[in-house]
């Protein structure tokens, strides 16, 4: 047998009825039904987010967001250690070469980040390098344009 939807239900127990409020004045429940006296509580019309006159909390939230500069750089990042992953020794780095192989994201200055080892020289012509990334590769023998 399949079991679909409509085959589901909560085990015995696992489910209580429903309270049944207002239903005499004797018990739990009766005269006011738990909503106090007299009142916009009392009467069943309050509105959706209101707090009792404490400055709800959509009017807490400020105003407007941000600032998002129109001017901002997105670069596509590039680290040394898949630079010396992908290339070998003596290979020229250039943002073609890394848009052909898939490393980066076309369309985007690419950066190269200092992250992991490079133990290869490599001639790296990029748009921007952090200078620790700078460091690595010429420490190993490569040349940055």
């Amino acid at each position: 047998m399949v079991i679909k939807l409509h085959h589901l239900k909560p085990n015995e127990g696992a489910t209580k009825g429903k309270k049944r409020v207002a239903r005499g004045d004797r018990g739990r429940g009766g005269k006011t039904a738990g909503r106090g006296t007299k009142g916009t509580g009392a009467r069943g019309n309050v509105p959706a987010g209101f707090e009792g006159g404490q400055v709800p909390l959509q009017r807490r939230q400020p105003k407007l967001g941000g600032f998002n500069n129109p001017n901002r750089v997105e670069y596509a990042v590039i680290n040394v250690a898949k630079l010396d992953a992908e290339f070998d020794d003596g290979d020229v780095v250039t943002t073609d070469v890394l848009v052909d192989r898939g490393l980066v994201k076309a369309k985007r200055p690419v950066k190269v980040l200092a992250h992991g080892d490079l133990t290869k020289a490599l001639t790296v012509k990029v748009d921007k390098m952090s200078a620790a990334a700078v460091t690595k590769i010429t420490d190993a023998g490569g040349s940055v344009d």
